[in-house]
This record gives structure tokens, C-alpha cells and sequence, in this order.
């Protein structure tokens, strides 16, 4: 048996928080592929910004026009991000704006945008960031053996036939 006592934490000036500015933005996207070229998007874009600049419901407005099937059925709402969960051109935009207030088109790797941000706080994450790190390391953990896993049965399949040049 062993009896521990905590004497001290050690974790930073903190004392191990992480505490980040979340915002809570939402969009509407239209893709930009074969079908659809960007000079489409953007005009597509253009008057849907227009419609709830008018008045409309972003959400009803995001669930019926936008690409983005996992967060249209959610009224375009993203739920709180941290700084580096989007990409940098969607970051840029969305950090540019109040609260409330309705982004210009904005380009991505992934389409056309208009962006909303419905709200910033901060908050201290420490706690999910401590369970993405156990998750990383478990899923580093089983790679590495189905790797491992991988090369013995190659190893085993494998026929070597070695054959001596005699002269």
C-alpha cells in the first residue's frame, strides 16, 4: 500500500488553466465545384445576405440554403469555437465582426460564406483540452500495434528464398 499526499500543482501561472476567447459563430455556405462557379456563389451569397439583411431568419434561411449539411440542420450554427478550429480565411472574418453583425461573402477552400457571430466568452478549456490529449495518445497507441499488428503478418505471408550463386 502507499499513502500519497498533494503538496503542490504545477501547470503554469494558472495552475493548469487554459482559458480561451470562444465565439459562437454561424454561416451559410455555397460550394464552389464544377457546377457551381465562384462568380455563382458569390451572387448566390450575395442575395441570400441580402434576404436577412432584409429581415429573413438566418437559421430557417441556413437550413434551407446551405452546403453545409452538418450545420445547416442546426440553423448554421457552429457552437463555440476556439481560436484555431476553423480555417484561417473563416477565422479572419469571423474575428472582424460584432456580435450580431452580418459578414461580407467570404472565400474559403471549402466555398462561399456569410458569417454571424451570436456571441464571445471566455472560457477555461483545460479540461477538454487534457481529454483531446488522453484521446490523441490512446489512438496514437492502437495505431502503432495495428502497425505493428500489420507488419507481423506481412512477415509472416512473406516466402524468401535465398539462393547462393555457386561458381
Amino acid at each position: 500500500f502507499h499513502v500519497l499526499k498533494l503538496v503542490d500543482r504545477r501547470g503554469g501561472e494558472t495552475g493548469g488553466a487554459f482559458v480561451v476567447e470562444q465565439t459562437n459563430p454561424r454561416h451559410i455556405l455555397v460550394r464552389v465545384n464544377e457546377v457551381v462557379s465562384e462568380a455563382e456563389a458569390r451572387r448566390r451569397i450575395g442575395l441570400l445576405r441580402q434576404r436577412i439583411s432584409d429581415g429573413a431568419n438566418f437559421a430557417e434561411i441556413a437550413r434551407l440554403n446551405s452546403d453545409d449539411t452538418g450545420s445547416a440542420t442546426r440553423g448554421g450554427d457552429l457552437g463555440w469555437v476556439v481560436p484555431g478550429d476553423l480555417v484561417p480565411e473563416f477565422e479572419r472574418a469571423m474575428n472582424d465582426l460584432k456580435p450580431n453583425e452580418l459578414s461580407q461573402p467570404v472565400r474559403t477552400p471549402f466555398g462561399v460564406h456569410i458569417i454571424q457571430v451570436l456571441g464571445r466568452r471566455t472560457a477555461d478549456v483545460s479540461g477538454d483540452r487534457k481529454r483531446l490529449e488522453a484521446r490523441k495518445v490512446l489512438r496514437e497507441r492502437r495505431s502503432d500495434e495495428a502497425y505493428q499488428e500489420w507488419v507481423r503478418q506481412l512477415r509472416d505471408r512473406a516466402y524468401v528464398e535465398v539462393r547462393l550463386d555457386e561458381r
